[in-house]
């Protein structure tokens, strides 16, 4: 296939075949050393160490992909560039650390320069490169295999489905790191506070409009003050409540603007309990954001009633409340 034009599809072919016969390495022959890599990251992280990653050029940036997977699954980890690391980037380094170089040939010159003074300030040094025999391969304490039969490219020269092993590899390690340190949906939330994954992986209570920002009305309240509270509140609806707090139904603007155009100023007359929907669509507000959007999308609803285990309303949750992050 070599000096070969390829078309689009044929190159994600070559990389999808990469892949899998990296997946069936993994699983086999190389099983025992993704096993050792994944626990030394693990007791590293255990123990008040970082990884970190090092690499030049192409492998460099699939490195620093690395240091962000690891970082938002909860495992400490930072990228050394190669080049800088010679002066004096290299002092980040430090003796609970644990080293993992990116290097397909395993030649990279910038890099091996350094791995003398590396392995002498680190815990262990692990090598991603596509040559077992290499110099950085020889010189680590565990080597795993990204090597591949071609390349994507129809000269066979353009880092590219080497690239994409050594990218899958690294994910697969900081996701199974992250699985063995017990790193839960919670915990990403709190990584992630400002993005919208994180947000959504929030719990309900944590998003809700509660307490004075929360909606609600007696089932004797007329539908004039009904009309005030929703007004007043601004997400399109109020709960009604009993004198024990716990729901009775909904009221949406929809069934307002309906029942006006149904009965005019009659309705007016009405109570909240007369024109209330009973079978409400409520969420327990210990429920992840993510699950009342869910419902919110599928029932085709704006909000969506927060509940307690005693089924008392506690709050609203309403969908720009979600789309908005």
């Amino acid at each position: 296939m070599e000096n070969s034009p390829l078309t689009p599809a044929e190159c994600v072919r070559v990389e999808a075949d990469a892949l899998m016969r990296l997946a069936d390495r993994m699983s086999g022959p190389m099983k025992a050393s993704i096993d050792d890599a994944i626990h030394r990251i693990v007791a590293c992280a255990d123990t008040g160490g970082r990884v970190i990653a090092v690499g030049l050029g192409k492998s460099g940036h699939i490195a620093q992909k690395f240091v962000a997977t690891l970082n938002s699954l909860g495992t400490p980890a930072q990228f050394l560039h190669a080049a800088e690391a010679a002066h004096g980037d290299i002092g980040m380094v430090g003796k609970r650390d644990l080293l993992i170089a990116f290097s397909y040939s395993g030649e990279t010159e910038e890099l091996l320069r350094l791995l003398d003074t590396l392995k002498l300030r680190a815990a262990a040094l692990i090598a991603l490169c596509g040559s077992t025999g290499s110099t950085l391969a020889c010189a680590a304490d565990l080597v795993l295999d990204v090597s591949v039969d071609i390349e994507a490219c129809g000269m066979n020269l353009a880092p590219t489905a080497s690239t994409t092993s050594m990218l899958a590899l690294s994910d697969a390690l900081a996701i199974e790191a992250g699985q063995r340190r017990n790193f839960r949906p919670e915990d990403f939330a709190l990584l992630h506070p400002g993005g919208r994954l994180g947000h959504r992986l929030q719990r309900v209570r944590e998003l809700m409009h509660a307490n004075e920002r929360l909606p609600q009305v007696p089932p004797e309240t007329p539908l004039l003050k009904v009309i005030h509270e929703m007004s007043e509140k601004r997400l399109g609806m109020t709960t009604v409540l009993s004198p024990k707090g716990q729901l009775l139904g909904v009221i949406s603007d929809g069934d307002l603007r309906r029942l006006l155009e149904r009965e005019g100023g009659f309705a007016l007359e009405r109570t909240a309990g007369e024109v209330l929907h009973a079978d409400a669509t409520w969420i327990d507000e210990n429920e992840f954001a993510a699950t009342a959007l869910a419902i919110m999308e599928a029932k085709k609803i704006t909000a969506i009633v927060a509940c307690n285990a005693n089924r008392t309303v506690t709050g609203v949750l309403h969908l720009h409340d979600l789309w908005e992050r």
